[in-house]
């Protein structure tokens, strides 16, 4: 009879999210919430591109200007989409820093004793197209194409609560 296999020490469950949190936006508050190394392992597996989809969906705006915002190739997405395919290392990441954002924003607005029916996805969305003068009057979507510029927009949005930005 075999016995099933306890997980080794150096394996992370949480790298094997369930196949729901790839369904739903809402769900980006846990991938938030995960380690760096939890994120670091999922980015590596590489994210399913179906969930490119939904958190355009969640954000209600086009698949189209959510590739522009991240810096994807609509061709390729869709195309890995067909197949059920991950997103590769870069990409994966870029549809990380979307998500994470997401999850910050429905974390900070649930720590900060806001609305159960918050919706951080499209506030998110309406918060990245607004020109702030933290950024010289750019708009936070115009810096999710690159690492820095999602480190830099996460960090404002961090400010928001501590009201240290306005």
């Amino acid at each position: 009879m075999e016995h099933p296999r306890s997980p080794r020490r150096d394996e992370d469950p949480a790298v094997e999210v369930g196949a729901a949190v790839w369904r739903r936006v809402e769900s980006a508050a846990q991938l938030y919430r995960a380690s760096q190394m939890q994120r670091v392992k999922i980015v590596k597996k590489g994210v399913p591109a179906r969930y490119t989809g939904v958190l355009a969906a969640g954000m209600r705006i086009s698949k189209d200007k959510f590739y522009r915002t991240v810096g994807l190739t609509r061709a390729t997405v869709d195309r890995k989409v067909r197949v059920n395919k991950r997103l590769n290392l870069d990409e994966s990441e870029r549809v990380m820093g979307i998500a994470r954002l997401v999850g910050q924003a429905q974390s900070l607005v649930q720590e900060s004793g806001g609305p159960p029916d918050f919706d951080a996805a499209r506030w998110l969305a309406d918060w990245l197209d607004r020109p702030l003068p933290a950024l010289g009057g750019q708009r936070p979507a115009e810096l999710m194409d690159t690492a820095e510029g999602r480190a830099l927009v996460s960090d404002l949005l961090a400010q928001q609560q501590s009201g240290a930005y306005a």
